[in-house]
């Protein structure tokens, strides 16, 4: 972190602020909605503790749905220019590594009187969003008010009951009526989803990695692929991100966009998707390639991630830009959306406290507190800081994973590319989530091609993970 220019540790400073800080942010004189009584509930990973976003769903006229989202009320304790936000503003995010979580703010904040824990009265931003019977937003509206979450639940154990593969979670049958409140939001969510794929929002499957520990020792490198609860939280909240661009906009006030631009290497995944019998157009095309992906993941499932890993890499980076009042920011790509922000998540991204702020402003009716130069700096700090963060992450992971291989120095694996540039060739292992360089062999190979792999050594302390191309692929 320290290469990379992160602060690892909280200043004195921060720790002095902190110790002022006792109760929970409470309400002043601004008008303040009392929802306590919906049957909020939280969905994250099962060790999660700082808990951003809270939903809830109601059925209405016809085929019409309400969605609710509660993004936890940071800003009214973290205040701009106090020591904690220089010190969120400096990182601009939590670092999740694999040996340490490093939070952006302190963990009494984050995982206590700013996180929207069960049980708890807090303060909140509330996305109001009307669906339909074909997922299509029809109304929205944003408003502030106190929520109370009731049940604190994990992924995992909320998409093996909606799948139908396990039990009820106990949080869920203690909740008189949240049962079918989370069926509702199961089934719009998945709605929501075909919507966004009819208007070309890309289906990309990936697998992130995370290593298991029996106490210090790693014991395995785990895949952590998406399922129904994962696909709720996140149809909810690029729907509210939307919202929430569009209702700056039309306040009038700048906004920080999280743009993917033209795909930078369009013409490589053309050429991937010919490998593959499909013709995509010259021109970059979402809805097209949305349709190639679908039917490779048809005809391929377990191969699927790999291929959407190649895609994604081909994509190039996501990025944060400012957009001024009556301008046109790029979109998202990705997720085929013309204003897209992020917002939901202000206790682990500088840039959704920076939006709430700028929020709060627009429903108060205050002028923005940023300037349009300040804003431009930020976007331009946060995609620099989040870059660099994600580069500690990924070298950590790598570390782990280094550990755990040195004893299997010599083994053959099958493989994909997933880089190749001046800078490098890199490989990811196809039954194991493990990415790695590749770097004798390299020539005349480019990203979506499959070959076979030797593990020739490994480095625990660079987090170097290093292969040979021993011949092609055998699957």
């Amino acid at each position: 972190m320290l290469e990379r220019g992160l602060l690892p540790d909280f200043s004195a400073e921060v720790l002095a602020e902190l110790r002022g800080m006792q109760t929970p942010a409470a309400i002043n004189d601004e008008p303040v909605r009392d929802l306590r009584d919906l049957l909020w509930a939280s969905i994250d990973n099962d060790d999660s503790l700082d808990l951003d976003q809270l939903s809830f769903a109601e059925a209405i006229s016809g085929d019409k749905v309400k969605i609710l989202v509660a993004v936890a009320d940071v800003d009214s304790l973290v205040k701009n220019g106090s020591a904690i936000d220089e010190h969120a503003r400096h990182n601009t995010t939590s670092v999740y590594t694999a040996a340490q979580i490093f939070p952006m703010l302190p963990e009494r904040l984050s995982t206590d009187l700013t996180s929207l824990n069960f049980n708890e009265d807090r303060l909140s931003i509330v996305v109001e969003m009307i669906i339909g019977a074909d997922g299509s937003l029809h109304d929205s509206d944003l408003f502030r008010a106190l929520v109370r979450n009731h049940a604190k639940l994990a992924y995992i154990r909320v998409a093996a009951w909606l799948e139908g593969s396990g039990s009820m979670p106990e949080a869920i049958a203690a909740a008189n009526g949240l049962e079918e409140n989370l069926r509702i939001q199961d089934r719009i969510a998945q709605r929501m989803k075909n919507f966004r794929h009819v208007q070309g929002a890309l289906s990309l499957e990936t697998i992130e990695a995370r290593p298991t520990f029996d106490g210090d020792y790693i014991r395995d490198v785990e895949a952590d692929k998406k399922n129904r609860a994962k696909d709720i939280i996140e149809d909810f909240m690029i729907a509210a991100n939307g919202v929430t661009a569009r209702h700056l906009s039309s306040r009038k006030f700048p906004s920080i966009r999280r743009v993917v631009r033209i795909p930078k290497r369009w013409e490589r995944i053309v050429e991937i998707a010919r490998e593959q019998g499909f013709r995509l157009p010259e021109k970059p095309d979402s809805k097209a390639l949305d349709e190639f992906l679908i039917n490779e993941k048809a005809a391929d499932p377990l191969r699927f991630p790999d291929l959407s890993l190649a895609v994604i890499k081909l994509l190039g980076p996501g990025e944060y830009i400012s957009e001024l009042p009556g301008e046109n920011a790029a979109g998202h790509f990705g997720l085929a959306v013309r204003d897209y922000t992020h917002s939901t998540a202000p206790n682990r991204r500088y840039t959704d406290l920076i939006t709430q702020r700028l929020l709060k402003a627009a429903i108060d009716r205050r002028s923005s507190p940023y300037s349009n130069d300040e804003l431009d700096a930020l976007a331009k700090h946060c995609t620099e800081e989040e870059d660099a963060a994600k580069k500690v992450e990924r070298q950590v992971g790598k570390s782990a994973t280094a550990l755990l291989l040195e004893s299997r120095i010599g083994e053959q694996f099958d493989s994909i590319v997933t880089g190749a540039s001046s800078k490098g060739t890199w490989v990811r292992l196809v039954n194991m989530p493990v990415e790695g360089r590749l770097i004798r062999g390299f020539d005349g190979i480019d990203v979506g091609d499959r070959i076979r792999v030797e593990l020739i050594s490994t480095d625990v302390d660079r987090g170097y993970i290093d292969f040979r191309k021993v011949g092609p692929s055998r699957h």
